[in-house]
């Protein structure tokens, strides 16, 4: 039989993985032949399943028993794999999981932008797996995140922890001992800051009761060696953040940026609040190519700083800029593609709708001396027109990086309307960078795709698309 139950349990046995599916997960088929999403599996791998989810014509859950492991396995290097929820991949080899995602961007490309015929260049693999990350966000908690084993077993759940959310778990937290995706200081940090909470006798947030004094942390560490440590309390004591703080700073004399924020509403978005400085420098700084870029508390930057540099050299690859050419940056966050491009430019022209990351820009490209740049905040579909195109030159070349969600249809449009010669689109969302390829089709020729790895053992995959308006010499 292929499933049975116990104990008001659905169980699956005997499941096949045969493929990957979203969100981390892989595919399987029963016996009977119904589809199972199963996390925690490569292909290979015969599990049984317990369910946690049914939907019309699929199953959804977790491994329960391996009845035989694929092939392509490997050990994955992290005690928290396979309970934190991310780096989902650990536990296949590299090389594997760029193979993957070479599949994802071709199987985009080729259903929904109907585009059988164009080339995927080989995916540009990352060069550091393991601290490749220069942000991470952590979140404390008076719930320790159990598995459904320990649950079983009767473990508490009740313990004061600092780490990750887990999806689908927002009430909880997994405590992390050891991250494997940020260079140190950042495991001291989190570490000695869960410790020292404790040695206080500070409240860890309670999210089901919306109280406690200890909330967030945000650490970011640069290439250049520079710390940046944002602390969310919660409800608490001018005196509580100070002995706190002092603290922190005392054992980390390497933080080169400590910033505190208060944060007493029913969610975890800082943005909207100050963030003030506690001690050190207003900003940290990092690298790419020969542009230094500050990083405020608020700054949105690519989170894989050396292999940002690889995607905005293809970007400038693709561009191929003579110097004479006016440029267009879409949804140019703090301007990091833009500046990146301007000494191969005539002039780059930003949009981007967070006000703060524009002002980010202007910091960024004061501070490097760039003249040939103009930013523009506001909505990327309201802002671009044909009156800003007459006032600011027909684009040469538009460099577009939208959200997942893609760009908007009012985006694509004017994109025809204006007919630039050159389009580079960056993505994050194969899928949605098809679909609006498929659109562009009525005017642009989509010459070749490469896709670049940017976060490791993750289901995450970015995308550089060339277009060239037809009846344009066609690139090589």
């Amino acid at each position: 039989m292929g499933r049975r139950k116990k104990n008001r349990v659905v169980l699956l046995e005997d499941v096949k993985i045969s493929g990957f599916a979203d969100k981390g997960r892989c595919a399987g088929r029963t016996p009977e032949g119904m589809v199972v999403f199963v996390e925690r599996t490569v292909p290979g791998d015969v599990v049984d399943v317990r369910v946690t989810k049914k939907k019309n014509g699929f199953f959804e859950g977790y491994p329960l028993t391996f009845k035989s492991l694929s092939s392509e396995r490997t050990e994955p290097f992290c005690q928290h794999f396979g309970v934190c929820g991310g780096c989902k991949y650990q536990n296949l080899p590299y090389e594997t999981q760029l193979k993957y995602k070479q599949e994802v961007v071709e199987q985009a490309i080729r259903r929904i932008g109907k585009l059988s015929e164009v080339p995927v260049l080989p995916i540009i693999g990352s060069a550091k797996t393991q601290f490749y990350r220069n942000k991470l966000d952590f979140s404390f908690s008076n719930r320790r995140w159990i598995t459904e084993e320990e649950k079983e077993a009767g473990v508490s759940m009740e313990a004061d922890v600092l780490g990750f959310h887990r999806p689908r778990a927002w009430d909880k937290i997994v405590d992390i001992e050891k991250c494997w995706l940020e260079e140190e200081p950042a495991n001291g940090i989190r570490n000695y800051l869960r410790q020292l909470g404790r040695e206080m006798g500070l409240s860890f947030y309670d999210a089901r009761a919306q109280i406690g004094t200890l909330r967030n942390v945000i650490v970011r560490v640069t290439t250049l060696g520079q710390v940046m440590v944002i602390v969310v309390f919660g409800q608490s004591t001018e005196e509580e953040r100070t002995k706190y703080l002092d603290a922190l700073a005392e054992k980390f004399p390497e933080i080169t940026a400590l910033y505190l924020c208060v944060n007493t509403k029913l969610n975890d978005f800082i943005l909207d609040l100050n963030i003030d400085l506690y001690k050190g420098m207003p900003f940290i700084e990092e690298a790419l190519g020969s542009v230094i870029y500050r990083i405020g508390p608020k700054s949105f930057f690519q989170t894989n700083t050396t292999q940002a540099i690889r995607l905005f050299d293809v970007v400038v690859d693709f561009a191929e800029l003579t110097g004479t050419e006016n440029v267009y940056d879409l949804y140019c966050g703090i301007g990091s593609i833009a500046l990146y491009v301007a000494d191969k430019s005539r002039q780059v022209v930003g949009i981007e709708e967070i006000t703060a990351a524009i002002e980010d820009a202007r910091i960024n490209q004061e501070s490097n001396k760039i003249e040939n740049a103009i930013f523009y905040a506001g909505d990327v579909k309201n802002i671009l027109s044909a009156e800003f195109a007459e006032n600011h030159g027909k684009p040469d070349l538009v460099i577009t990086d939208p959200p997942r969600a893609g760009m908007h249809p009012k985006v694509v449009e004017m994109l025809l309307t204006l007919a630039a010669p050159k389009i580079v689109y960056v993505s994050c969302n194969p899928a949605t960078q098809a679909r609006d390829l498929l659109l562009l089709q009525e005017k642009y020729e989509v010459v070749k795709i490469q896709p670049v790895d940017m976060f490791p053992h993750t289901q995450h995959i970015e995308s550089v698309a060339l277009l060239v308006l037809r009846n344009v010499d066609k690139i090589d």
